[in-house]
């Protein structure tokens, strides 16, 4: 049973008392207006404006040429579409490492200018003061550990993450840190599943898994590689919905065709 009128926006509080009750959380990556708006519509709990627009929307090879202005660019779309769902934006690469001042202030810039209710960053126990700071100004922190993609260089590459014990034991405290800080959530990409469901176990706030297994309290995907829309690669831990690559393909070939065997605009899609 739904936590919340359908109607109304979820807030923070919605989202832990799911955790609460056992309702699992979904979560989908949005960049547009139209695609926010469909997700709205089925009644996707949080959409997620990811720095992941780097690589399937900007062309980017990474997610670290990903700008400021890129994501309130997009922010600012998505939320103009949901108006039911949590919209979280992520921080991008460079946007709160240097200091927690800054942070903060870039942390603000998503919620008063793209109107976003919470942020997402990367890391663990030595981001502790910088959501320690942004949460206590007002502003949800969405925590992320496991696989780091803006850290993608000093991990050497996508890789699981967790697999030893001494590993495993840093990302249950790094949780429990960031869970003191004031994280309202926490995102596990890529680490055993046995891990998350330990993680899960010891915190109170909802975790959400991207490659984590089902023991997590929802589930994130990027929303291009479920409708089977971006082609470079199909990590182990995405499921695709649909192949939406495909039947566009289809339709452009068949539009193509058409206009140059002159067939359309026939008659019905033209002007007397």
């Amino acid at each position: 049973m739904s936590t919340q009128n359908k109607d109304s926006r979820k807030t923070i509080l919605d989202i832990k008392k799911m955790k609460t009750l056992g309702e699992k959380i979904t979560v989908l990556t949005a960049y547009d207006y139209e695609i926010s708006s469909i997700l709205d519509e089925c009644n996707i709990d949080m959409i997620l404006v990811g720095d992941s627009l780097g690589m399937v929307v900007l062309g980017y090879d990474t997610t670290l040429p990903v700008t400021m202005e890129n994501m309130l660019h997009h922010t600012k779309a998505v939320a103009r579409a949901a108006k039911k769902a949590l919209i979280i934006a992520d921080m991008p690469f460079l946007s709160y490492q240097i200091s927690p001042q800054i942070a903060l202030v870039n942390a603000g810039r998503f919620l008063q200018e793209a109107d976003a209710q919470a942020v997402k960053l990367e890391g663990g126990r030595q981001y502790a003061e910088t959501v320690q700071k942004i949460t206590t100004a007002g502003i949800p922190v969405m925590a992320h550990l496991g696989l780091t993609p803006q850290s993608i260089h000093q991990m050497g590459g996508y890789k699981v993450q967790g697999k030893k014990e001494d590993s495993a034991h840093k990302i249950i405290e790094d949780a429990k840190i960031l869970e003191e800080a004031g994280a309202f959530s926490l995102v596990l990409e890529c680490i055993p599943e046995m891990l998350a469901q330990e993680i899960s176990r010891s915190i109170s706030i909802p975790t959400i898994g991207i490659g984590a297994g089902v023991h997590c309290d929802g589930q994130v995907l990027v929303v291009n590689d479920m409708l089977g829309m971006f082609e470079k690669f199909t990590p182990k831990h995405v499921k695709k919905y649909a192949n939406l690559n495909l039947e566009i393909k289809t339709a452009v070939k068949k539009y193509i065709a058409e206009v140059k065997e002159g067939s359309f605009p026939d008659t019905e899609h033209s002007f007397k």
